[in-house]
């Protein structure tokens, strides 16, 4: 039996998108195919205890300390999480959100969803990059294992830390069993694009590529707001879109389902991603999908969808007249869509992440 510390401390809920998502799920499933080893879930002040599963083998460890204080945050990371993974005998610490207490006496496994800070410095504040590259290159070099959400983050860690290989292992992430079951026999006229408002989501030239045709369906943006929401609304505003383009804001997850379930297609015109949570979402609920032809988005999708280049304002007005109106085609993908998602499961998330988290018992006894 092993003692496993989660350090949930970067948690926001409602506000870090998809690593939410991906920790919520994770440790559901966790729950569901381990009863053995021991789990002990560090939380912050701003995370509730439905978080850690019921279950015997899981506690709840909250924290004095809110997360939405950043220095404070980290501090507490680097100080008193050490004090409490050698209090309660941990033999593993679980990093899911990029940054480790790198004082730990314990082995560290941590997660790394994307290397942004690295491959696009230019989309983070002055004040908030040397964090980024000092805390995630300890980090990196740190852990005795690094788990990365897919091929184009791992080629990424190799690259820029030049760590072991051996030392990454690639472990993508699960999808809902919920998208494969959505009614999609009732949909209405709009275009959905679920994504924080970040400058290398590439909103912006969206925007633009669908104002250039007046069609009948809508634009919804659906996610968080984020650095470039106020130069997003600015850009409606300007080219008189506003009753043809929606800004939801963070949506319940009840709610985000919902707009799945009822839009005509799906668009992602995303610069850069680490996995692409949302194209799997929608490739799960057989909505026909256009997307941004990159690595990880390429490694999630297969032939499952329509690639453009995101860079090209015309290329992406192309594709979204095809994914609203080629029907052969939209039919074609609705039909491979929830086939190349389903082997993306939170079960398949959860073994392969215990095996990580439990590798050091191999090569203790080989």
């Amino acid at each position: 039996m092993a003692r496993i510390g989660v350090n949930a401390l970067y948690l926001i809920p409602g506000g870090v998108g998809g690593t939410e998502i991906y920790l919520r799920e994770l440790l559901k499933a966790l729950a569901a195919c381990d009863q053995t080893n021991q789990y002990y879930v560090f939380t912050n002040m701003e995370t509730e205890a439905g978080l850690v599963p019921q279950q015997s083998n899981f506690h709840y460890r909250p924290q004095a300390i809110h997360a939405q204080f950043r220095p404070g945050r980290i501090l507490w990371e680097q100080i008193v999480l050490p004090l409490e993974a050698s209090r309660f005998h941990l033999d593993v610490m679980f990093n899911p959100g990029f940054t480790a207490p790198l004082a730990a006496l314990c082995r560290l496994v941590t997660t790394f969803h994307d290397l942004q800070h690295k491959r696009h410095p230019q989309y983070f504040r002055r004040f908030d990059l040397p964090f980024w590259r000092f805390m995630l290159w300890a980090a990196a070099h740190r852990s005795q294992k690094i788990i990365a959400v897919s091929e184009a983050t791992r080629a990424d860690l190799l690259h820029y830390y030049r760590i072991p290989v051996a030392r990454v292992s690639v472990v993508h992430h699960g999808v809902d069993p919920g998208f494969f079951v959505l009614d999609r026999t009732r949909t209405e006229p709009y275009l959905l694009c679920v994504s924080t408002l970040h400058p290398h989501k590439n909103l912006e030239r969206l925007v633009r590529a669908f104002a250039r045709k007046n069609r009948p369906e809508r634009l919804v943006l659906a996610g968080m707001r984020g650095f470039q929401a106020a130069a997003i609304e600015a850009l409606i505003q300007s080219l008189s879109l506003k009753d043809r383009v929606e800004i939801t804001g963070w949506l319940a997850r009840e709610d985000l389902l919902r707009l799945y379930e009822r839009t005509k297609a799906f668009v992602y015109p995303s610069t850069f991603e680490g996995f692409g949570m949302p194209v799997l979402e929608a490739l799960a609920a057989g909505i026909p999908v256009a997307c941004s032809n990159i690595a990880p988005i390429k490694e999630v999708a297969g032939d499952a969808a329509l690639f453009f280049d995101p860079l090209d304002e015309e290329a992406i007005a192309s594709a979204v007249d095809q994914i609203l109106n080629d029907q052969p085609l939209r039919a074609k993908l609705a039909q491979a869509g929830p086939a190349r998602a389903r082997p993306f499961t939170w079960a398949r998330t959860a073994e392969e992440t215990l095996r990580a988290l439990l590798d050091y018992r191999n090569k203790s006894s080989s």
